[in-house]
């Protein structure tokens, strides 16, 4: 059962998917951001935003199990993305992994590029354990 408390704050307007606060007792962990590489380096889902979405959160939730962490531990997503119309699909793979009654804090920014053409989004995560 995780240890993370969701409070609402009086006065802000609630979150869509999201929650604004999440805070725990605990280790901290910090995953760098990941793309939609496979396990060779190999880019997944070349232009295909939700393949890419599922390979990250995959990436995401190996880079957790290393720590010693999951999904329930995490308290913030940062979304980068090269078009803010990939976010459905974003949001459909990272349903697959959160709790969506009690989401991580989140951030969704649009970029003008990532480090390779190739990649539509990367995302990063923040775990307490």
């Amino acid at each position: 059962m995780s240890k993370l408390v969701h409070p609402e704050p009086e006065g802000v307007a609630a979150g869509n998917g999201y929650s604004h606060v999440v805070t725990g007792p605990g280790q901290w962990v910090a995953v760098a951001g990941q793309v939609a590489l496979d396990a060779d380096g190999n880019f997944v889902g070349v232009g295909d935003p939700a393949a890419q979405a599922r390979q990250v959160f995959a990436n995401l939730d190996a880079c957790l199990k290393a720590a010693g962490a999951t999904f329930a531990d995490v308290v913030k997503l940062n979304f980068y993305v090269t078009d803010i119309a990939h976010l459905p699909a974003v949001r459909t793979a990272r349903d697959e992994y959160v709790d969506t009654a009690n989401p991580p804090a989140s951030t969704a920014v649009q970029v003008a590029a990532l480090f390779k053409p190739e990649a539509l989004l990367e995302i990063e995560a923040y775990a307490v354990i």
